[in-house]
């Protein structure tokens, strides 16, 4: 089975994305997979300074927590993005985070399958679709890498308000144990 890294981006304490997320992380391991479970909640992730010294190096002239997640993302087989949607686009710290692992694309990293997990309180099929392009966009840079799943649950606005919506959590358990 595979060595997942979920990723948690939102920073609101009881976030609906966070609820799923462990969802997804429940079926991941019924499933059999190796989870490790990363949330942005407290985390020093500055903004990417554009000098591309990393492209050289493989390793980021600043030294904060994106640091370490880089090399957390680089051994992982699987990776799953957990974010809310805001204004129709990814969480910001989630673009500051995908900016700041661009040491990995001259590295030999093990990420092959890429997901993500969005959330938000519209629930039009359409709300998602920006935040799947800018992912998108990201995975397109690793050529070994693809986007091979999304999951959208919307309707949830309210902070914790996935905790009371069974069939939310239903589809995101399902999403993980059908990760490869």
């Amino acid at each position: 089975m595979s060595k997942v890294l979920v990723i948690s981006t939102s920073l609101r304490a009881g976030s609906n994305s966070d609820v799923l997320a462990e969802r997804l992380i429940a079926g991941a391991r019924a499933a059999g997979h190796e989870v490790e479970h990363i949330s942005l909640k407290g985390k020093d992730i500055r903004f990417c300074i554009g000098c591309l010294a990393c492209q050289k190096t493989q390793k980021c002239v600043l030294n904060d927590d994106a640091v370490w997640i880089a090399e957390k993302v680089k051994n992982a087989d699987t990776l799953v993005f957990a974010t809310p949607i805001y204004y129709y686009e990814m969480s910001g710290q989630m673009k500051t985070l995908l900016d700041r692992l661009n040491p990995l694309y001259p590295s030999d990293y093990r990420f092959r399958k890429v997901y993500l997990l969005t959330t938000a309180a519209e629930d039009e099929s359409y709300v998602p679709e920006k935040a799947v392009s800018g992912l998108q966009g990201w995975v397109d840079c690793f050529e070994k890498a693809e986007l091979t799943g999304t999951l959208f649950c919307g309707g949830i606005g309210a902070s914790g308000e996935a905790s009371g919506k069974k069939d939310a959590q239903d589809k995101a358990y399902e999403f993980g144990k059908a990760l490869e």
